[in-house]
């Protein structure tokens, strides 16, 4: 009898990991991607879980995952390492919830939602929220921008929190604005522009463990009829300025001592 009840208490403790959405991987969403490529996809040998493959995704009216762009997330950090997606700018409103990843955290919904969906023992162990920057002094900065987007819903896919890292505002609203700004000028005669874009975490936190952003950087990958082209970005440097450098040199800037640490590259010498 006490047997049973054991094995019955291990049961009903399991279900919710059973049930839970299965967190999807970048084979779901290549579209992201030049060639179809991911960025290099860090790993942690002593934590095989902690780097997160996101297609970012709602769910349309038929309940169906409709996929926006890619993030590579770093659970530990509790902010991406880079997300990558489509640029296609237009003007757009902004509305400024922000959603969470539930399945990151136990929840059962595959897509962005709200963090009622996430258990409330689980909630902000794996992924930053809200509330980790309230008074904190720093923005929630977007990787993939809302300047970047052209349709409303792709606007609302960029607000969550997994898309986001703790940013100066002076700097975010600032030099990392007209930089933004200047990749949609330089995708303007591309066929397609693929864009990636990611932090460096440095070693102060905020909130419950949410490292705040050392660096942003930004790479555009440009597809034209003759061939493509390429720039890069990367700041604030200690003057507080955005270098523009070649993809080549951000790659090594980054495979580098202080940021990543292991060889990174961002389009695979495609682009």
């Amino acid at each position: 009898m006490n047997t049973c009840r054991v094995v019955w208490c291990l049961v009903v403790s399991l279900l919710p990991l059973l049930s839970q959405a299965r967190v999807t991987t970048f084979s779901q969403c290549p579209a992201f991607f030049v060639d179809g490529l991911s960025p290099t996809v860090l790993r942690d040998h002593g934590n095989n879980n902690r780097y997160q493959e996101i297609c970012q995704c709602l769910l349309d009216q038929n309940n169906k995952p409709q996929y926006f762009y890619a993030t590579l997330y770093d659970t530990q950090s509790k902010i991406p390492v880079y997300s990558a997606y489509n640029l296609s700018h237009a003007d757009t409103g902004r509305d400024d919830r922000w959603y969470v990843e539930p399945q990151l955290d136990g929840g059962k919904v595959e897509c962005m939602g709200g963090q009622h969906q996430i258990p409330i023992a689980n909630r902000g162990q794996r992924q930053a929220l809200n509330r980790d920057y309230d008074g904190s002094g720093y923005d929630k900065g977007h990787l993939y921008p809302v300047y970047h987007t052209s349709t409303p819903t792709a606007m609302l896919a960029t607000s969550t929190l997994t898309n986001a890292a703790p940013q100066d505002p002076t700097f975010n609203r600032g030099r990392w604005r007209l930089a933004e700004e200047k990749l949609v000028e330089l995708s303007r005669d591309c066929l397609h522009a693929f864009v990636v874009t990611g932090v460096v975490p440095g070693n102060k936190a905020i909130g419950n463990g949410v490292r705040v952003a050392k660096h942003y950087w930004s790479a555009l990958c440009c597809m034209k009829k003759e061939g493509r082209q390429s720039w890069a970005f990367v700041g604030p440097d200690n003057n507080g300025q955005v270098q523009e450098l070649s993809v080549k040199e951000l790659d090594q800037r980054l495979s580098g001592e202080g940021h990543f640490d292991t060889e990174f590259t961002v389009f695979d010498g495609r682009c």
